[in-house]
């Protein structure tokens, strides 16, 4: 099994004078964490961030404290949170999604926020551009619209002459629109139709698999979207209830038995977004961080799951994972 090192890179940044940071070292820094998950499903991604200023000198109950705050996957409750955030005058925000990053700059202009998000933060009004973020946002973006194509690919190298992928989708997910815009172009290139299925809560899954099954999909790929990670095992167990090889957006789905990840894994990016909030402690401004994306991803498969399925996965195939789950 091999996996492949998550590798960054972090623009330059500005330090307050030395009595400032010698200030700032005297007290505790407060960390606030505001997540669209619940709180078992977030727990990865605070104990990556957490790994991530252990590394660099920040120690729990010395120098930082954490206050978090989870939606448990209501986006609508975001605003609220943020604003409970802003109230207890935490030192740095971070928080996941393109919804946690708007909740969060609309909360406060003042307070510096990190944010790590699958979706693209230009074209959400989160900063200005990725190489000038402007105001006081920065952080980590996967661009996960353009994983998508490699998705696709992925799932047609794994079953040879499919044609029909169902993608599961959220219709009211600012991801979803980021897909239908490469939709057509991306089955265009791949050599199949792209069925959407679609589901706004848990109680939509249900009949979202029915589309599933009535367009006859040989494979499945589920956007990222938080409602899917919320609720990934009702997901899992469905899809492979019926049969059907599924393509997950976040690493948590196959470590719980979800057959195919391809992309970056959230924790990693959370232990990264960690240099971000050690440098605005030590007196960078957010503005003046450029906004980065992972540089290596993983193919991660899980064959235990395959062969509870009775698929068989070709070698050449195996051969490109970055990890092959037994």
């Amino acid at each position: 099994m091999r996996r492949r090192n998550f590798i960054l890179s972090v623009g330059s940044f500005t330090l307050l004078p030395a009595t400032t940071w010698a200030q700032q070292l005297a007290r505790t820094a407060r960390i606030g964490r505001l997540s669209p998950l619940s709180e078992p499903s977030e727990r990865p991604m605070l104990d990556g961030l957490r790994r991530g200023l252990a590394e660099l000198g920040w120690v729990e109950g010395r120098n930082i404290a954490y206050e978090l705050r989870v939606a448990n996957g209501q986006i609508q409750k975001l605003p609220a949170l943020a604003a409970e955030l802003v109230a207890e005058r935490v030192d740095v925000i971070v928080t996941g999604s393109n919804p946690g990053a708007l909740a969060a700059k609309s909360a406060t202009r003042d307070i510096p926020v990190v944010f790590v998000t699958t979706g693209d933060p230009v074209a959400a009004g989160i900063v200005q551009s990725l190489g000038r973020p402007g105001g006081n946002l920065t952080g980590i973006t996967l661009l996960g619209g353009e994983l998508n194509a490699k998705r696709v690919e992925l799932l047609k190298d794994m079953s040879g002459g499919l044609k029909d992928i169902a993608v599961l989708v959220n219709p009211g997910s600012p991801y979803t629109s980021e897909f239908n815009e490469n939709r057509d172009r991306v089955a265009r290139a791949f050599g199949v139709e792209l069925h959407l299925a679609e589901a706004r809560d848990a109680s939509d899954i249900p009949g979202a698999f029915d589309r599933i099954k009535a367009v006859r999909a040989g494979a499945l790929l589920v956007l990222a979207d938080i409602i899917f990670v919320t609720h990934r095992q009702q997901i899992i167990d469905t899809a492979a209830a019926i049969g059907v090889p599924a393509m997950y957006p976040d690493r948590s789905f196959v470590e719980t038995g979800g057959l195919l990840f391809y992309g970056a894994a959230l924790p990693d990016m959370y232990r990264h977004a960690a240099i971000y909030v050690d440098k605005i402690l030590k007196g960078a401004r957010p503005a003046d961080l450029p906004v980065e994306q992972p540089t290596t991803f993983q193919l991660v498969v899980n064959l235990k799951t395959a062969k509870a399925m009775g698929l068989k996965i070709r070698e050449s195939f195996l051969a490109r994972a970055d990890q092959v789950i037994e």
